[in-house]
């Protein structure tokens, strides 16, 4: 592989797409992979916070 085609994280590309043709799940590692970022909870706490500043500002103006 040559170093402009080289990807940005230290796992290496899929090349054998052939080889998941009977188990096209996602690979074991994602299922596995430690859960560090805490994304899911600002996003489910955004959405709230989204709807009730809506539906005040729909009942404010309506």
């Amino acid at each position: 592989m040559t170093e402009d085609k080289a990807n940005s994280s230290k796992t290496k590309m899929e090349t054998d797409y052939g080889k998941h043709e009977e188990n096209p799940g996602p690979p074991k590692a994602a299922l596995e992979e430690k859960d560090d970022k805490k994304v899911g909870f600002t996003i489910h706490w955004a959405i709230i916070v989204a709807i009730v500043a809506l539906a005040i500002a729909y009942f404010f103006f309506m």
